[in-house]
């Protein structure tokens, strides 16, 4: 597993792509970094120079795929596309690494894509009927398959074509021989962003991969909308219907960096407010207010905020926590929270601390933290959540666990608050979670708190 968060929740992917600059694959390098906490199994890159594909990908972290910079000069071209990887459709394998790349009868072509496809095993087991050969278990293969089978002459007509046929979430980037293509599902689960540098522009997933850059941050890719990038600039070519949206609320509670700008809204500003409204839904009796590093620790000063309970920093997490770290035998079981996080014992000795935390998933790693800052002194722990109760899992490209596995779906607030020992336990309600965005609160998706899930698809339960 990888240690740059420190739940049992991992993202599907970053992506990036990059037009109309030299050495674009050292700008889809520098996105995938700022990214990489969207993915942290596999990386890639594939670029373009007008007469040839090239491409480099490997399992580990961005800065250990591309450790030799002659790999990445190796990859010639003014394009580019990019992708980090955690697994949640296939198996963390080296075949599985994205982008993926074909040469079919209308051309090139490499996609990347954050995301899952929910009806993926249908659309898989009715291409294999017709004669289709897939090389890898990714979702993401069945797309490239699907453009191949259509007949239309405009490539765009037959990316319409294949995407119509699609269930999910689903944030690509395309490359083709002349142009890099962006599309977004009609719900606008998953975020994707376009920027513009000198003469170029790029796409990501999220804003803080065009800081890295220094290129301008321009809008959204709409839910829905397939923009074309070629030598004429970037622009809308087509438009799958657009549904009742569905943005991942998890993006502003959790997983999107907090100096991104995600859905139109920048996620700081999101997260404070989260703190603030659970400030003044479950108040605390404390003479602190400590963050679980590092998701937590804007609503935490948000909590600060809207209670007047001063913020400190009561645990500290080590940030060099590789990949590689190994616990070498079972007498050490406690050891992956132990050396991520340790306790400012001269700040929590003898106080009531408020811990504020984003989410509780299978309450494991929330008990360890208690126990530290129980250890370290602390007189009384108030665990404040700001989201709701995880209850169901996630089928749009999040690995949130089964049902069994998360916490609240088996026990009640009151089991949980005895779980991981604490003296008080409160959660955001999902009214005030969705009232701190200025969008409407139903063009959320707040399945992992409800059950309710916005897009079937294979093995969704119906709520």
């Amino acid at each position: 597993m990888s240690f740059l968060k420190t739940k049992s929740l991992k993202i599907n992917c970053g992506v990036v792509g990059v037009y109309g600059l030299p050495h674009a694959a050292e700008y889809a390098y520098l996105g995938l970094y700022a990214l990489q906490h969207r993915g942290a199994e596999s990386a890639g890159i594939i670029s373009n120079d007008g007469k040839d594909f090239y491409a480099y990908r490997g399992m580990g972290e961005v800065a250990s795929v591309f450790s030799d910079y002659d790999k990445l000069a190796s990859l010639k071209g003014y394009s580019a596309i990019g992708h980090n990887r955690y697994s949640t459709t296939g198996a963390s394998d080296p075949v599985n690494i994205q982008p993926l790349f074909t040469n079919y009868w209308g051309g090139r072509i490499a996609v990347a894509h954050n995301g899952n496809i929910t009806n993926y095993k249908t659309l898989r087991k009715n291409l294999e009927s017709s004669g289709a050969i897939f090389r890898t278990e990714s979702d993401t293969e069945v797309i490239p398959h699907l453009i191949a089978k259509r007949r239309e002459k405009d490539f765009i007509d037959r990316l319409i074509g294949a995407l119509k046929r699609l269930k999910g979430a689903y944030s690509l980037v395309l490359m083709t021989d002349d142009s890099v293509v962006a599309a977004r599902d009609p719900y606008g689960i998953r975020p994707l962003c376009l920027g513009k540098l000198k003469g170029g522009y790029i796409i990501v997933s999220e804003s803080c991969a065009l800081d890295i850059m220094k290129a301008k941050y321009i809008r959204e890719i709409q839910p829905g909308e397939i923009l074309l990038i070629d030598n004429k600039g970037p622009r809308t070519v087509g438009n799958i219907e657009i549904k009742k949206r569905a943005m991942c609320i998890f993006e502003y509670v959790y997983f999107s960096r907090p100096d991104s700008k995600v859905f139109g809204e920048n996620v700081d500003k999101i997260r404070r407010r989260l703190g603030r409204q659970l400030a003044w839904e479950q108040p605390a009796d404390a003479d602190i207010v400590i963050s679980v590093p590092d998701s937590s620790n804007t609503a935490a000063l948000g909590y600060s905020e809207g209670s007047g309970i001063k913020f400190e920093i009561g645990l500290i997490r080590n940030h060099y926590i590789g990949r590689t770290f190994i616990i070498p035998n079972q007498k050490l079981r406690d050891v992956d929270v132990l050396v991520k996080y340790n306790p400012v014992r001269g700040v929590i000795r003898g106080k009531k601390v408020v811990v504020v935390d984003d989410s509780i998933v299978r309450g494991t790693t929330s008990k360890k933290i208690v126990d530290i800052l129980r250890k370290g002194g602390a007189k009384e722990i108030h665990y404040r959540v700001s989201s709701p109760p995880l209850i169901s899992p996630c089928f749009y490209g999040v690995d949130i666990p089964t049902f069994e596995e998360l916490i609240a779906y088996k026990h009640s607030l009151t089991e949980i608050k005895g779980i991981i020992n604490v003296d008080s336990l409160g959660y955001l309600s999902i009214e005030g979670m969705l009232s701190v965005s200025k969008k409407p609160k139903d063009n959320f998706c707040t399945a992992c708190f409800t059950k309710k899930y916005p897009v079937m698809g294979d093995n969704i339960p119906r709520s």
